[in-house]
């Protein structure tokens, strides 16, 4: 089933078990990914957030610590000092990460929903997260304004999910089935540019 089952109200589940992030640390390192902002990767999150009409969108990638948005789009576009909704979620995701790595690019892992498809690995589908107790108690419901997810995972051809392709917002969204296909396509089509750039056929911007 690619929608989350609603479920009756209960204790928050913490963040899933990730038996295969040593294993994605090696890949995403022998990719070159994870550690910095590409403008290519800005470009598709800029993509994915005009395909499916949302405020914020991120290329994700994860490892045994934190999330690291490699693409990110938000509202104004113009970075952390821009004040407004779009500055609400840069500065929480800066406060939840000590490493200093990139101004608004880090998530620890018990942040947000990413972890949890990348440990699925499948497509996820919140429509309005308040309906899921599993994830309403999520830190970035409260802390950041997040109220419907639509995330897929870059699964690559060694089977390893490298991260994820997101979309958000900070109202209810009726995704649909229209929505889940969208995010898996747009995945999907991420994890080919991927693998051309790993065979040295797709140069970088």
């Amino acid at each position: 089933m690619s929608y989350e089952p609603r479920r009756p109200a209960g204790r928050l589940l913490l963040t899933p078990e990730d038996k295969d992030a040593p294993a994605r640390v090696r890949r995403l390192r022998r990719l070159g990914l994870g550690e910095r902002a590409e403008p290519a990767f800005d470009a598709f999150a800029d993509r994915l957030a005009e395909v499916a009409a949302v405020p914020y969108s991120m290329v994700n990638f994860i490892d045994e610590n934190r999330q690291f948005f490699a693409g990110l789009h938000t509202p104004d576009g113009s970075g952390p000092s821009a004040g407004g909704s779009g500055d609400r979620l840069l500065r929480a995701a800066t406060a939840a990460d000590g490493s200093g790595l990139g101004v608004g690019r880090c998530l620890t892992r018990d942040y947000g929903f990413c972890p949890h498809v990348v440990v699925r690995r499948k497509a996820l589908v919140l429509e309005d997260v308040c309906d899921y107790p599993r994830f309403a108690g999520n830190p970035v419901v409260d802390e950041i304004g997040v109220r419907s997810y639509l995330g897929a995972p870059l699964i690559d051809h060694t089977g390893i999910a490298l991260g994820t392709v997101c979309a958000v917002d900070t109202e209810p969204r009726p995704w649909g089935r229209a929505g889940l296909e969208t995010i898996k396509s747009m995945a999907a089509e991420l994890v080919e540019q991927i693998e051309l750039r790993e065979s040295g056929l797709l140069l970088e911007e």
